[in-house]
């Protein structure tokens, strides 16, 4: 098994150091680059950034500029979906958005996880967990996502929130750590 291959498995593997990955990040950087540097009015020429970056077309989203990702293809975008300025999709694993997502400007989205040992993080290993976003869901402004969770439908998460575990559907949760404040009827 590569280490691309141990990414995608949800296993431990060389982030650091595998010539592969390395060279897909480097294409992924590059492709966030020239979209990054496109003028918002150039709508075609963003778009084929997008398609060439995720590998799909996605269907009425708006990515607003700057936008960062590790690989792209990890990147699953719902229909409609908007994502504000200066977000950073950290792709190791898949980041899932459902159908109307609204993402707030600063938000990051964090599949990767690394060894609490030195030793072991010296290494350069690290584990890709899939965070599921819900259709229907407004995330605030600077909300950090971490690996592996899940965010229900129809759920707001409030500014400025650290979502360590998942979150039901249709809530309104906030927090470092994100905590549920109360249902949204």
């Amino acid at each position: 098994m590569n280490e691309k291959d141990k990414m995608l498995s949800n296993e431990w593997y060389d982030a650091n150091y595998d010539e592969n990955l390395l060279k897909e990040r480097m294409k992924a950087q590059n492709l966030c680059h020239d979209f990054n540097q496109t003028k918002p009015s150039d709508e075609k020429r963003r778009q084929e950034i997008l398609v060439e970056l995720l590998g799909y077309i996605p269907k009425n989203a708006e990515v607003a500029s700057p936008f960062m990702t590790d690989y792209g293809y990890n990147v699953k975008l719902g229909d409609n979906v908007f994502i504000n300025i200066n977000n950073y999709f950290m792709d190791g694993a898949e980041i899932t958005l459902g159908s109307n997502v609204f993402v707030g400007p600063s938000c990051g989205f964090y599949t990767a996880s690394h060894p609490l040992a030195a030793e072991e993080r010296n290494k350069g290993l690290e584990k890709a967990s899939p965070i599921y976003i819900g259709s229907n869901v407004w995330l605030g402004g600077n909300v950090s996502v971490m690996p592996g969770v899940t965010i229900g439908e129809g759920t707001v998460i409030g500014a400025g929130s650290v979502v360590t575990k998942d979150i039901p559907d249709n809530v309104l949760a906030a927090g470092v750590p994100c905590k549920v404040i109360r249902t949204i009827d």
